[in-house]
């Protein structure tokens, strides 16, 4: 699958994000576009992981209590942003050519909830088909 070809809401949104090592760093929870002007289309420039990012996604009074939840828990930081060139490779999972620790962005309070909680429900680190 090439990067033209995606279909961002089927193809990118909630799918697992794994990192070189795979050990899985959570989902990609919105994405964020730049505006390349000259009247072209949006680009996609980065994916987004965190609590906050999906509070934001949801939108209306469940995405507002959602991310202020998610503020608290991380110390008000912003989504965790992971430009596309780090991506290796697309699929039923997207894999980062990095590791996680490459990846400053990635918080404290979302490794904490996908090793505490997300990575023990059952099926959690199974690929999305």
């Amino acid at each position: 699958m090439t990067v033209d070809s995606l279909d961002v809401g089927l193809d990118l949104l909630d799918r697992q994000l794994l990192d070189r090592a795979g050990t899985l760093l959570g989902k990609v929870d919105d994405l964020r576009f730049d505006d390349p002007g000259d009247g072209r289309p949006p680009e996609l420039a980065a994916l987004l992981v965190g609590q906050r990012a999906f509070g934001q996604r949801l939108g209306g009074p469940l995405g507002r209590w959602w991310t202020a939840v998610a503020e608290r828990l991380a110390g008000g930081a912003t989504p965790a942003e992971v430009p596309l060139a780090l991506v290796r490779e697309y699929g039923p999972a997207v894999r980062l050519a990095v590791r996680a620790e490459d990846l400053p962005a990635l918080g404290r309070a979302e490794r904490y909830l996908s090793h505490r909680f997300i990575g023990r429900i059952p099926g959690a680190h199974r690929e999305s088909k």
